[in-house]
């Protein structure tokens, strides 16, 4: 690759190590140092997914379990209510584990390109497969939040940079193969979860992003399709 196309792909580079999301909650408190007292919108569904006693009530012990879990995902305030960003969080890690090990089951990744990284946006999903073999994952992935989506369509990889550095945020980008612009799988140090986003690279936990480099080279094909809830 040419000087220029490098240096055009580095100036272009993003990074998913963004600030979590702070939400208005209206009426519920906003520091994370407490715990919230308050009733949160979907309470029954938190305390299900968290294996709670489902009463629709907060308790103190109801507010330590989604604390950690708020804590634990980057999702701020953490101060244990039970509202819209937690639940969505809750519901799309539900959805992601219903599709067990057949990502592909809608058909909507092509099976014609031999091997091809699939990113579906929507269940925020990535796996690479082979025609109709699955080779690898699907793994959970973020993409890019509101204003900084991950573009659709189909792809190819056309650089790779093991010790990558984004040259606008100064942050690194271990295991970068680009697909567009400067939008690249890379591993973060942060939540798959974790809200708002990316600012449009496809970040993976090292693991993961360590698989893909090993079994993805130059030249091998994306696809991108979907829509990430909130954007």
């Amino acid at each position: 690759m040419g000087d220029v196309r490098r240096r055009g792909a580095v100036a272009l580079a993003v990074t998913g190590l963004v600030a979590p999301l702070t939400l208005a909650l209206g009426t519920a408190p906003a520091q994370a140092a407490s715990c919230s007292t308050q009733t949160g919108p979907y309470q029954k569904q938190v305390e299900k997914f968290l294996g709670l006693a489902v009463d629709g009530r907060q308790s103190a012990a109801d507010c330590q379990a989604i604390k950690a879990f708020q804590t634990k995902h980057g999702i701020t305030p953490n101060a244990g209510y039970a509202g819209p960003v937690t639940w969505g969080v809750m519901d799309l890690m539900t959805k992601q584990k219903a599709v067990g090990n057949n990502p592909n089951k809608a058909g909507k990744c092509p099976v014609n390109k031999g091997r091809i990284a699939c990113v579906n946006l929507t269940l925020q999903l990535s796996w690479i497969q082979d025609g109709n073999r699955l080779v690898y994952g699907p793994v959970p992935v973020r993409t890019g939040r509101n204003g900084y989506e991950t573009r659709t369509g189909l792809k190819k990889i056309y650089w790779r940079h093991i010790d990558h550095v984004s040259t606008i945020y100064n942050v690194p980008m271990p295991y970068s193969q680009f697909f567009d612009g400067g939008q690249a799988f890379h591993s973060v140090g942060v939540s798959m979860w974790n809200p708002p986003g990316s600012h449009g690279c496809v970040n993976m936990t090292k693991t993961d992003a360590k698989k893909y480099w090993s079994l993805l080279k130059k030249g091998d094909d994306v696809f991108v399709y979907g829509r990430k809830p909130g954007t």
